[in-house]
């Protein structure tokens, strides 16, 4: 057997040192300039009827075609992801999302018409708030350190 050269303590002291140097270290922050970043919320009442975290889903629906990848890819539950989806069929006129159930031809979720007309409607309000608050965060990010 071999012999170690230091003792069992000091062995790990050194290991322990070696592998968390790098928390020690002070990280170099880099200085990333100010944005704006105006997010809109459809409210109906207390509830938020529309958003952007909705918005995503249905774009992920229409991307993927399934409403499990699209939950997937945001990282939500799929059962969270249906009930968003059963809410925003709910508040409008006419569903957004379309859903077929599983078998052997495979399941999916498509945006309707509406579905798409709503996304588009809301992409583009988002673009024209953003071009509307331009010349105050202007003014704005003149108030901010270098």
């Amino acid at each position: 057997m071999a012999k170690m050269c230091c003792k069992r303590g000091e062995f790990l002291a050194r290991l322990e040192a070696v592998l968390f140097s790098n928390r020690m270290r002070k990280k170099k922050s880099i200085a990333l300039p100010a944005a704006l970043l105006p997010r809109l919320r459809v409210m109906c009442g207390r509830n938020a009827a529309l958003g952007p975290g909705r918005i995503q889903l249905l774009e992920l629906i229409g991307e993927t075609g399934s409403l499990r990848s699209a939950a997937t890819r945001m990282g939500m539950a799929y059962m969270t992801a249906w009930m968003h989806v059963k809410a925003l069929n709910r508040r409008f006129r006419s569903p957004l999302v379309v859903a077929r159930r599983g078998g052997k031809a495979g399941g999916g979720a498509a945006p309707t018409e509406m579905g798409r007309r709503v996304v588009a409607l809301y992409r583009r309000m988002e673009e024209e708030s953003h071009a509307a608050v331009q010349e105050g965060f202007r003014e704005f990010q003149a108030l901010l350190r270098p």
